[in-house]
């Protein structure tokens, strides 16, 4: 349709022109488009380090605490006054924060579970030290989950004690949150130090 206007030319309705401005509107994509599926190598290293570090801390906590069990006081010193192997079990999260709450943290533990795994996916492919980070991670959270759902009263099994001052003892650890420190470190490294520049295809494109 088109209009004459006072001086006798002709222009485009106003329909036509709500018509050109609505086609312009950009829709909304879907939250599922913007998953990438991350390559080859990139499920080789996390599926690999969240395997490899969760079979670790479950066979470490099995065979320390059978160990232990035939010690004196169930306790064995590495090196004395500083790093020794005890037998000790969690109800709460790091530093006894939430005792009790068995159902609650394990709830906490599938929750980062995902977040892990949607930051996996969405991660850039060409970090391997996020991947790296995250099946770390992603390691030590199944470890300790574990415990929780399956071993008694939903306790941790920690034994590594170290004396960071005289008389000062570290609340005890296990390989589960060695690798949980690791993991956030390396990711703590992997967004500060990391080149943030689009690759060199990505230039060239430009």
């Amino acid at each position: 349709m088109t209009e004459i206007n006072k001086e006798g030319s002709a222009r485009p309705s106003s329909g036509r022109a709500f018509l050109s401005r609505t086609e312009k509107t950009p829709r909304c994509t879907p939250f599922w488009r913007g998953i990438t599926v991350p390559p080859l190598k990139a499920h080789i290293i996390f599926w690999s380090l969240l395997v490899l570090g969760f079979a670790l801390d479950l066979w470490t906590k099995k065979a320390v605490f059978d160990f232990l069990e035939h010690q004196p006081n169930n306790r064995y010193s590495i090196i004395n006054g500083f790093l020794q192997l005890v037998m000790m079990e969690n109800i709460g999260a790091a530093f006894g924060i939430a005792s009790g709450q068995r159902y609650l943290l394990a709830a906490f533990s599938i929750v980062a579970l995902i977040v892990i795994f949607g930051i996996f996916l969405y991660s850039p492919t060409e970090r391997k030290l996020i991947h790296v980070a995250l099946g770390l991670f992603a390691a030590g959270v199944c470890g300790n989950l574990y415990d929780r759902l399956f071993n008694n009263r939903g306790a941790v099994r920690d034994f590594i004690d170290v004396v960071y001052w005289p008389g000062k003892h570290w609340p005890a650890f296990n390989v589960a949150d060695s690798l949980l420190c690791i993991g956030v470190g390396l990711m703590i490294i992997a967004c500060i130090f990391t080149d943030k520049s689009p690759p060199e295809h990505v230039q060239q494109q430009k």
